[in-house]
């Protein structure tokens, strides 16, 4: 553990390309990261919302929990906020869902 009186964010499992930020966190702020080290946080990130912890390419799967929580709609820098305007969740409906039938990662959807 650190010393740091900084953000903090925790890793929930080391293959996760996010983070989560456990207090408010401004722009520019250096943000500890359990397991991870630090990463400079490239916008306001909101307590509880994910922080990217490497680039995330346009339609790369997130990782949250070891497992794929979505697909990027958009380019993520390291240090960017992770959250609806640049994720289409694979656990819950998304735009494209009601056309093809499927969710963001590609499995078939129940209605």
């Amino acid at each position: 553990m650190s010393d740091q009186d900084g953000p903090r964010a925790l890793r929930l499992e080391p293959k996760d390309n996010v983070a989560v930020v456990l207090a408010d966190t401004d722009p520019g702020a250096t943000v500890e990261v359990d397991g991870f080290g630090p990463i400079l946080a490239e916008e306001a990130i909101s307590r509880g919302h994910k922080i990217a912890l490497e680039e995330i390419p346009e339609g790369a799967h997130v990782f949250k929990y070891g497992e794929v929580i979505g697909v990027s709609t958009a380019s993520i820098r390291a240090g960017g906020h992770v959250h609806t305007h640049n994720l289409d969740s694979a656990r819950l409906p998304g735009p494209g869902d009601a056309e093809t039938g499927t969710s963001a990662a590609g499995t078939a959807s129940n209605g």
